[in-house]
């Protein structure tokens, strides 16, 4: 029986895929992937690069999503790709999607599984999670996420700050994902928000990458030369 399968890739290193993502990406017909635009790489097929077994001609299929924040755009492009998805599947392959870190958290596929699910009832979609990058990065830094009954917060990118604010000052550990351009402001943000010098802050950029970042240091130490631009970057503050 043909079908679909959503599988997180984790945040970059392709030795933190589960077995079950490495079987079904190896298993599958054609491998789909998410891409900002024709030009640039998926970042999410590569890490999954050195698993696929070029003996087998997988067909890679590239979807595009344009960093935009028009909800037009952004509308017209998932249900575009999801038919484009859906097509695929109904010729008789078995089809994988790719996405960075996990499909249920702030990704692409959350939005195409909406509309396949509504407008292609009869289509078998299953789903494989990914670690995704607050836990690696945990790890690596050695920090808790929460422990007790500490309250936790997870921030997008493109920012609210003035929710940013009132957030703030109901959370023990904040965690802000994906884009370093804004951690500037976020920095000020935290400490009129009332989280003291002796924080706990870490910053981190291309996790799981020969390009990885990874520093950590108090909130009072923090000056511009600590902080980073790049869009895949992940930033805590905690508590102490």
């Amino acid at each position: 029986m043909t079908s679909l399968i959503g599988i997180g890739v984790g945040p970059g290193d392709p030795e933190l895929l589960t077995v079950k993502a490495v079987k079904a990406i190896q298993n599958a017909d054609i491998i789909m992937c998410p891409a900002s635009n024709k030009d640039r790489p998926s970042i999410a097929l590569s890490v999954v690069s050195s698993l696929i077994d070029k003996s087998k001609n997988q067909e890679i299929i590239k979807l595009i999503f344009p960093m935009t924040k028009d909800k037009d755009v952004l509308e017209q492009t998932w249900k575009r790709n999801a038919k484009i998805v859906a097509e695929t599947v109904s010729s008789g392959k078995n089809v994988v999607y790719l996405t960075v870190g996990d499909p249920f958290l702030y990704s692409t596929w959350i939005y195409m599984h909406r509309d396949l699910k509504e407008n292609y009832p009869d289509m078998n979609i299953s789903v494989i999670p990914g670690i995704v990058s607050i836990f690696t990065f945990a790890a690596k830094v050695g920090v808790s996420v929460a422990e007790g009954a500490e309250k936790v917060a997870i921030i997008p990118s493109c920012y609210d700050l003035s929710s940013v604010k009132e957030i703030a000052k109901h959370s023990e550990s904040m965690i802000f994902l994906k884009d370093g351009r804004y951690f500037e402001q976020v920095i000020k943000v935290l400490k009129e928000s009332g989280f003291p010098d002796d924080s706990i802050f870490a910053i981190g950029q291309d996790l799981g990458t020969e390009n990885e970042i990874i520093r950590k240091m108090t909130l009072g130490e923090v000056n511009d030369g600590t902080l980073t631009t790049k869009y895949f970057s992940i930033l805590v503050v905690k508590r102490v």
